[in-house]
């Protein structure tokens, strides 16, 4: 149980989160600072709302993959689709790490941004490729417990060094500061990472692992905790960055000044070599390396078990082997590393990359995972709809960290200079576009569904024949013939039982008014009408027999 807690735990707690938290932190002042450091928080609880809503169920119903239960329920095809968000959501979270311990790399030994990030990404891929879960699992103990020990031993020498300003002095920067006109997209980014750190299979994979679904939901408070802690040496050493003389250390400046922003990303790193003995520093920057490890493997191989399991074998080759969806996971391993390698190089934010690998998880897939564990009327022509709404209408909001610009200005936001030109060149959505744009998927899941099931079976407008998905194909039972009493014969039943006169009368089970008790294997413990019956016609052909179709 140990080893699970701590796997869980670490799911989370990588190097986007402790480098992510201490540069937000460091950076300080508006949008920025402690108060706008929602990450930690964010995940801890979301980590509790899934243990309580989600965690049991998902491994009552004994579902492989996060992506399962909408294949099971909208087939395979929009299990594909499903499959996208998903996968975007863990390539940022790949390349959050990645970016992490590049810049760690960058610090130890010197190399350059790029090649720090290329040189991780080829640590990674070998680790995940040829570890597997039970390598991810066993190291995520270790490498937790490194992070844990490594960050608190350095933290006193960070805050008692003589270079280094006592932080309640400098608290009115890194505290940071909330506008009132900042509320709303406030609220937002909470709501994402609340509810949008839920529907991941780095997660899911963990929770299914679980031999009980108790074990599961223990799983999920106690890596919330574990999140919360360990959020509080990367604050403290954010805090000690903004407060410390660099002017006096080898790095001879603030980070971030000459027009290196991105420097901000190095922070953590940079305090612990120029701010501890080092001894200690080894030590620090040794758990900065496990925490990035400690993700990296788990989110690339959760990427790749969905696309063998959930892409691959049922779309591309339903008859595949063990043998080649082991390779095919090993491929894809492979493919994830690099196109996370490529985002890490072109966007400098860590805790950027680490805050918008929740975004379209959050817009598109939460609604439709709640909507297919709780709304049993949910269907596929649903589905699709609220899928491309809350895709659509994220999109249209643009995202200043991709730099993709604002195609539709919501109702409230505000204009920024963003290249020092004078113009206004980006607009940043102060209105709570993503929640709204989740909203509004999930009320046209539920709309949709309910619009089509109408039309194709309560009222009967729109034939069958145009059911492309086939969500409301009918049980078609009119062969079957009831004789009054039952057979006694334990001999298998067949489509029509022998020795039984046609039936002339309504008098089957389900729709005499007497009501005999039914033959084996329709067996019923209580009287059941037709009306329960999810869809039912019945008919009388003209030789006597009723037929019902279900």
């Amino acid at each position: 149980m140990t080893v699970f807690c701590c796997v869980g735990t670490a799911t989370w707690v990588g190097g986007g989160y402790i480098n992510g938290t201490a540069e937000v932190v460091f950076r300080g002042g508006k949008g920025n600072g402690l108060v706008w450091c929602q990450g930690p928080f964010g995940y801890a609880v979301s980590l509790l709302i899934a243990g309580f809503f989600f965690a049991e169920k998902m491994r009552s119903e004994g579902y492989v993959t996060m992506l399962d239960p909408f294949q099971q329920k909208f087939g395979h095809r929009m299990g594909a689709l499903l499959f996208i968000p998903a996968l975007l959501g863990e390539l940022f979270w790949s390349a959050a790490i990645l970016s992490a311990l590049g810049a760690t790399i960058t610090v130890i030994v010197g190399l350059s941004d790029t090649l720090s990030v290329i040189v991780s990404a080829i640590i990674a891929v070998a680790y995940t490729m040829f570890g597997g879960l039970y390598a991810v699992a066993y190291t995520d103990v270790v490498q937790l417990f490194c992070i844990f020990i490594g960050l608190w031993i350095c933290v006193p020498f960070a805050l008692t060094d003589a270079r280094v300003a006592p932080i309640s002095s400098t608290k009115s920067h890194w505290l940071g500061e909330l506008e009132v006109n900042s509320i709303g997209s406030y609220i937002d980014s909470y709501m994402v990472l609340l509810f949008g750190g839920i529907p991941w299979q780095a997660y899911f994979q963990r929770v299914l692992s679980a031999r009980t679904s108790h074990g599961a939901k223990v799983l999920s408070y106690v890596a919330a905790f574990g999140c919360a802690l360990m959020c509080i040496p990367s604050i403290l050493i954010g805090a000690v960055a903004y407060s410390a003389d660099w002017t006096n250390t080898t790095f001879g400046r603030m980070p971030g000044e000459n027009g290196k922003a991105s420097e901000a990303t190095l922070v953590l790193p940079l305090v612990l070599q120029n701010f501890t003995p080092a001894f200690v520093s080894f030590v620090g920057l040794g758990a900065v390396s496990a925490a990035v490890m400690s993700s990296a493997d788990s989110s690339i191989l959760s990427a790749s078990s969905m696309f063998a399991w959930n892409i691959y074998r049922p779309l591309v080759r339903p008859k595949a082997s063990d043998r080649e969806i082991l390779w095919v996971m090993k491929f894809a391993v492979f493919a994830m590393g690099a196109v996370a390698t490529v985002l890490a190089i072109f966007i400098p934010s860590v805790y950027g990359l680490w805050f918008l690998c929740s975004d379209l998880v959050y817009c598109v897939l939460f609604p439709q995972l709640v909507l297919v564990l709780y709304y049993s009327s949910v269907n596929t022509y649903g589905s699709l709809a609220g899928y491309l709404v809350g895709m659509v209408l994220r999109l249209l909001g643009g995202e200043v960290i991709l730099g993709l610009p604002a195609a539709v200005r919501y109702f409230y936001y505000a204009e920024h200079d963003t290249t020092g030109d004078g113009n206004l060149d980006t607009v940043v959505q102060l209105f709570p576009f993503r929640t709204f744009a989740m909203l509004i998927s999930l009320l046209t899941i539920v709309g949709v569904s309910a619009l089509t099931k109408f039309l194709f079976v309560r009222k009967r407008i729109i034939s069958k024949r145009w059911d492309f998905f086939r969500c409301f194909e009918e049980l078609d039972i009119t062969r079957l013939s009831y004789p009054s009493e039952p057979p006694i014969s334990s001999a298998p039943m067949t489509a029509e039982w022998s020795g039984g006169s046609p039936m002339t009368e309504r008098n089957c089970w389900e729709l005499a008014e007497t009501k005999p008790e039914p033959p084996v294997p329709y067996q019923r413990r209580g009287l059941r009408p037709v009306s329960v019956i999810h869809f039912a016609t019945e008919g009388e052909d003209n030789l006597g027999y009723v037929s019902t179709a279900l």
